[in-house]
């Protein structure tokens, strides 16, 4: 796989300073059952890395030490394989954080997580979960045969036990990526037409539609290394550049812990290994930091960041601003 922190490392993105910390984001090992063309953390069955137990309990620690955290972002690989994810769950639930399972659906179908649903429903966690489009051929030439099949019956689960219903409270939101190096069109709009098509044709529900740009790293930056594309496509995120998403970019307020817990500013830099540093030098661990202490600290950047301001902005919460298009379609 092509690096490409060698081709990122060089920038004029503007300086960020990190605000007050409301989300720990954790990854809890980059092992999973697909191994998706975008994604950004080059995930897949092989991968072995995975969160041990010392590190979940420093997790839940500095949880316990930081009040001002109020969200828990559970994250992967398919985040549900590692076997402290329940116990972390529960954990974090019984001290009032909101929880949120990256799931990428399939997991739901997978032997040995059949009541996987029930127990997310339990503990009223809130689902963002994966689906590139509403066409089951994009889908499945994005993340692999069968899986918009086995996408719906994940989603058809979550809706029989009340999740995306109104008046719930059981949050499932689904996450759109572009198929190629492109921006995301406008993300009320294409909401719009995604609920139309899975409730029509599968009468499938969900809350929000969250629209993600691809990152130029990993396994989606190595492809465009790949195809002679990279160069272009740095050039339309940074022409798309908006100073106004600067505000709102994920960084300000949220820290991102690797499967080791080392921490970092996103999800993304963690993928290219830019840390935050400790007090002493080297990468700052969570069992040695203070939510108070990062207020306030630099945030490494380098030229993927283009990807979270081009446009409408991207973030882990989908587009910061809006766009007016025609109406669109994932099948661009």
């Amino acid at each position: 796989m092509h690096a490409t922190l060698p081709l990122l490392r060089q920038t004029d993105f503007p300086a960020l300073k990190r605000r007050a910390l409301d989300t720990l984001q954790v990854n809890l090992g980059y092992r999973c059952n697909q191994s998706c063309v975008h994604c950004h953390v080059n995930a897949g069955p092989k991968r072995t890395e995975e969160m041990t137990a010392e590190t979940i309990d420093a997790v839940i620690d500095f949880i316990a030490a930081s009040p001002g955290v109020a969200t828990l972002d559970l994250t992967g690989g398919a985040p549900e394989l590692n076997p402290q994810f329940r116990r972390l769950v529960i954990a974090a639930r019984a001290r009032g954080l909101r929880v949120i399972d990256r799931c990428n659906l399939t997991i739901l179908e997978e032997p040995g997580f059949e009541d996987m649903a029930a127990f997310l429903a339990a503990h009223r966690l809130e689902i963002v979960a994966s689906l590139p489009c509403y066409l089951e051929e994009n889908v499945d030439q994005q993340r692999g045969k069968g899986v918009f099949e086995a996408s719906l019956c994940g989603l058809r689960q979550l809706n029989a036990l009340g999740y995306g219903a109104d008046g719930s409270g059981l949050l499932l939101n689904l996450v759109y990526n572009p198929q190629g190096p492109s921006l995301p069109p406008p993300q009320s709009a294409l909401q719009a037409a995604y609920k139309q098509h899975l409730g029509e044709k599968y009468g499938v529900v969900f809350n929000e539609l969250f629209t993600l740009a691809n990152m130029p790293i990993q396994r989606f930056g190595s492809m465009l290394i790949s195809k002679g594309q990279f160069n272009a496509y740095m050039t339309t995120l940074r022409a798309a550049h908006r100073d106004e998403n600067l505000a709102q970019v994920m960084c300000r307020s949220l820290v991102s812990v690797d499967w080791q817990g080392y921490l970092y500013d996103c999800d993304f830099n963690q993928q290219l290994g830019l840390a935050i540093a400790g007090p002493a030098g080297g990468r700052l661990h969570i069992s040695r930091a203070s939510a108070a202490a990062m207020e306030d600290g630099a945030i490494r950047i380098a030229n993927h960041c283009y990807g979270c301001t081009a446009g409408q902005g991207s973030s882990c919460g989908g587009a910061l601003g809006h766009e007016t298009a025609p109406a669109p379609s994932c099948a661009g």
